[in-house]
């Protein structure tokens, strides 16, 4: 987890948020949390990077549409990083 971007990062909270978000639901999250446009050449490139380091699995919607979901990996991973959060961050 410690090599992602925090854009990334980003990502696999939303996608845990989510039941199977398809590519344009994630980008209207992250365009309503980062209040600006997130490009197609960002965000589908990002989301090949976690599919490639096994944090997010891609599956098939239909032809032109892919939806995704955290692997138990990227589960573990996020539990991890909020653990570490948690240190530093006590509301």
């Amino acid at each position: 987890m410690n090599d992602l971007t925090g854009f990334q990062r980003d990502l696999l909270y939303v996608i845990a948020g989510g039941e199977e978000p398809h590519g344009l639901a994630l980008k209207e999250e992250l365009e309503e949390y980062y209040e600006s446009e997130v490009h197609h050449g960002r965000l589908y490139p990002n989301l090949d990077t976690l599919v490639e380091k096994g944090l997010v699995d891609k599956g098939q919607l239909d032809q032109r549409t892919n939806y995704y979901t955290l692997t138990r990996r990227g589960r573990r991973e996020l539990e991890a990083r909020r653990e570490w959060e948690n240190q530093y961050v006590d509301f």
